[in-house]
């Protein structure tokens, strides 16, 4: 009789602790059930793709410094080196106020221009709901180069842009964004040229590695008999640390959207290429 008693009240106590166990363990799937999405990270590896921005933004308190070459088109031939005679360079700096928002300002060889922008993250891609990043980008750029032969007011100078970027990163390997663009200049070279110009982007990363990545970057422009040509270009993006360097092949020499979208004269098939690269070095002010 005590072994039969002795047996229930095992029996008992370990119903019990079963069913102490199996709340927790519903309590701890409630709780993670709960908890909201990860936000899905490095869409890109740098604020630039070549030479359009990426949806990606700093966090709170950091400062990047781009330093930005265009070297003259490769088939320019060898009394030239192939372009590497010639360079157009731009230095930048931008500063993050928020994870959200950025502002940035650079000051170009080529024309002479200055060029200033805020960037803010609309949204983040999560890992459960959300499937997208979006940013927006608003920039101003002041032409600078003295033009004798016309009365060059400070307003004649000015170029806006406004863009949308919408990413999505489909897998550790793959990252596509659309850019969705309105340029406005305020002066254009003749008077058949549109002073508002509507364009898409579109750029692509495919990583080879933790630190290589491979990418891709084209501006279709939405306007009829337009000077020039489409902006392309293909590059390799290597992260060390707190570097990136960014080494690509354009056909734009400009390296504002003001400039390369609307102004990009060299054929990539026949050859009007620049090489050229973005160096971007970081730095964490204050606390994150």
């Amino acid at each position: 009789m005590d072994l039969k008693k002795h047996c229930l009240t095992t029996l008992f106590v370990l119903l019990i602790a079963f069913s102490v166990q199996s709340q927790d363990m519903l309590e701890q799937l409630r709780a993670q059930s709960e908890q909201e999405p990860e936000t899905v990270m490095g869409t890109f590896k740098g604020t630039r793709i070549i030479n359009g921005q990426s949806v990606e933004t700093r966090g709170k308190g950091n400062l990047d410094v781009i330093i930005s070459h265009r070297f003259g088109r490769i088939n320019s031939g060898g009394y030239n080196l192939f372009g590497l005679d010639d360079s157009n360079v731009r230095l930048g700096l931008e500063y993050s106020f928020s994870d959200r928002i950025t502002v940035g300002f650079g000051r170009n060889s080529l024309n002479k221009v200055y060029d200033g922008f805020v960037k803010g993250r609309i949204f983040e891609q999560k890992t459960e709901g959300m499937p997208l990043s979006a940013t927006w980008v608003s920039d101003v750029s002041l032409y600078s180069l003295k033009r004798p032969e016309l009365p060059m007011t400070f307003q004649r100078r000015l170029r806006y842009v406004h863009q949308v970027i919408v990413a999505r990163k489909f897998s550790p390997l793959f990252s596509l964004q659309l850019m969705p663009t309105l340029v406005h200049r305020n002066l254009v070279s003749v008077e058949t040229e549109p002073n508002n110009l509507a364009a898409l982007g579109i750029g692509s990363r495919l990583a080879l590695s933790k630190r290589v990545s491979l990418t891709g970057e084209y501006y279709y422009r939405f306007a009829k008999d337009l000077p020039g040509h489409n902006s392309l270009g293909i590059g390799v993006d290597i992260e060390t640390g707190g570097h990136v360097f960014q080494l690509h092949f354009t056909n734009s020499n400009e390296m504002t959207p003001s400039g390369f979208i609307p102004s990009t004269r060299g054929n990539f098939f026949d050859g009007d290429i620049h090489f050229g690269f973005n160096v971007a070095r970081s730095f964490q002010l204050g606390r994150k």
